[in-house]
């Protein structure tokens, strides 16, 4: 029997099915290498596909194209709706303009300014005037001037929203311009703010990839 074992050791047939079983193991070991790569690749051509290609391409008579190109119409759409619908409100901005030109400081400033154009201005246009504008008049024209102008502004605002919200489209015109922005500018502008969370997804490929060949290595070497 040793004879035997010592003629298996250094027989050619031994050492040919030793180098195969080392080769074997070595394209085994570098099976995480490789699923790490792929999982990197996929993930990259993921991450490229949301903008390329621009244009609809046939492969094996499938058509092909980026996400944000295909579906360009789609979010115009979608972010008119938003905008018109929680962002944007011609009443809201009609309200904002009544509360700060009707505010206690702007119509104490809108005083003011009559207050001087009264004793200034009128005054010296009609110096005759002097003899009848005393404190007290002056006070009262220039709180009539304000009540009447503080009016003016609420039944101003009032028709300046009906006409904003017959003559204006907020949907339509935010719709206009996405779909006539261009797909480059999109790509540059989200690889711009969004450059390390996309690195961040192909190395998450990679993480996986690496770690499902880790796993297949283990099995398989459990299973020999």
């Amino acid at each position: 029997m040793p004879a035997l074992h010592n003629f298996c050791l250094n027989s050619d047939l031994f050492k040919c099915f030793a180098s195969v079983d080392t080769q074997s193991n070595y394209y085994l070991y570098l099976l995480p290498l490789i699923a790490a790569l792929i999982g990197w690749i996929t993930n990259y051509l993921a991450v490229r596909m949301l903008f390329h290609p621009k244009l609809p391409i046939s492969i094996l008579g499938i058509s092909v194209q980026g996400v944000f190109p295909k579906r360009q119409s789609q979010l115009a759409r979608k972010l008119g709706d938003l905008v018109s619908d929680e962002l944007f409100s011609v009443e809201e901005i009609s309200t904002k303009i009544k509360e700060f030109s009707t505010s206690p400081e702007t119509m104490t400033l809108i005083g003011e300014k009559i207050e001087k154009t009264i004793r200034e201005k009128l005054v010296k246009s009609f110096p005759m005037l002097s003899m009848f504008l005393t404190d007290e008049m002056i006070a009262k024209v220039t709180g009539i001037f304000k009540a009447e102008l503080q009016n003016f502004i609420l039944e101003s605002a009032d028709s300046l929203t009906q006409k904003l919200e017959a003559e204006l489209d907020v949907r339509e015109m935010v719709t206009e311009k996405v779909e006539a922005f261009s797909t480059e500018k999109l790509e540059e502008l989200l690889t711009s703010l969004m450059k390390k969370e996309f690195r961040f997804i192909e190395w998450v490929g990679a993480f996986l990839g690496f770690l499902i060949g880790c796993i297949q290595v283990a099995l398989t070497l459990a299973g020999s």
